[in-house]
């Protein structure tokens, strides 16, 4: 074989990071021998891999043919160190996810029901994580495979989408009932964007009913539950009530997506839920979605990986759809 192994190390971790510095890091040696190495791999091939320019380097059409190549050659290996160390153990293999607790219980154990019933010799083990949590987990090895919603992947991670979900508003029937009686009862509140006389709400606040408060009213006037600060569906909430104007007086903060339904169901007040997790008790009429002309925009959640293993291969490929 041409060149060093070594050489087509440095080599594939350049091409992902996309800089000889963040290589350097990545492989704990100095940025000159990371330089050295890809110089030295030229010089044995007689060609140039990367163009260089101050944002850093990127691979030329000669490199990008033998990235394709050496990517393959170094899953291949990794695939093999994998079967040796499982070979004759019953219990050998592992199978590492990174998921949340909705995620989790919503969409991933349904895949993995028939997985396991065909691959008991692969241990699963389930972390569960929100997704930003997730992510650096996978890209550093200690997970090797997670479900997330869709954000800023690395470069050097494949992200494959599953399917969409969606984000509303839900509430107990009596609990927006009192909301709209108490406030009908109470004193007089100014509400600074019903005085704009340009102002168009984002629902109608005209209703047969008297004294029922729009969907704008009632999430400013009552108490609004979502998730922690850090959590994508939280920001993704959060964004999406500034982009409309729309000022919470209360805002209760909840760590998990089925606590913030369940709180809803009993009249504790308004949740930002996933809907696909909320249909059983919107089935049963124990919460209601709140009306939006303008609903919040679906997202997407997908797998995530890093290292191409023969099981998560099989999983995406046999058990998922992907």
């Amino acid at each position: 074989m041409l060149g060093n192994l070594n050489y087509y190390n440095v080599f594939i971790t350049v091409a992902k990071t996309g800089s000889i510095s963040r290589a350097a890091d990545k492989l704990y040696i100095s940025q000159p021998a990371v330089s050295k190495s890809i110089s030295n791999l030229e010089e044995q091939l007689g060609t140039t891999l990367f163009t260089r320019s101050s944002r850093g380097v990127k691979l030329t059409d000669e490199g990008r043919l033998l990235y394709e190549h050496v990517e393959n050659a170094f899953t291949y290996i990794e695939n093999a160190e994998d079967d040796i160390v499982g070979f004759g153990a019953h219990s050998g293999i592992e199978l590492r996810f990174g998921v949340s607790t909705s995620l989790c219980r919503y969409v991933l154990l349904d895949y993995l029901k028939d997985y396991i019933n065909d691959n008991p010799h692969i241990n699963i083990t389930i972390d569960c994580h929100a997704t930003l949590n997730t992510i650096p987990l996978v890209e550093d090895g200690t997970l090797d495979i997670g479900l997330i919603c869709k954000t800023d992947i690395p470069k050097d991670m494949t992200y494959i989408d599953l399917t969409e979900i969606h984000d509303i508003f839900v509430a107990n029937q009596s609990y927006l009932d009192n909301l709209s009686r108490e406030r009908a009862e109470g004193p007089a509140v100014t509400n600074p964007y019903l005085m704009m006389g340009n102002f168009t709400g984002i629902i109608d606040d005209t209703s047969a009913k008297p004294n029922v408060l729009s969907t704008r009213e009632l999430l400013e006037t009552g108490n609004l539950m979502l998730l922690e600060k850090e959590n994508i569906t939280r920001r993704h909430v959060e964004r999406y009530l500034s982009e409309n104007d729309i000022l919470p007086s209360r805002v209760l903060e909840v760590n998990n997506m089925d606590l913030l339904i369940d709180f809803a169901a009993i009249g504790l007040g308004i949740s930002g839920v996933v809907k696909e997790f909320a249909k059983e008790k919107l089935r049963t009429g124990e919460v209601v979605e709140l009306p939006l002309s303008v609903p919040l925009p679906p997202r997407k959640i997908g797998f995530i990986y890093k290292r191409k293993r023969r099981e998560i291969t099989s999983f995406l490929t046999d058990y998922v759809g992907c």
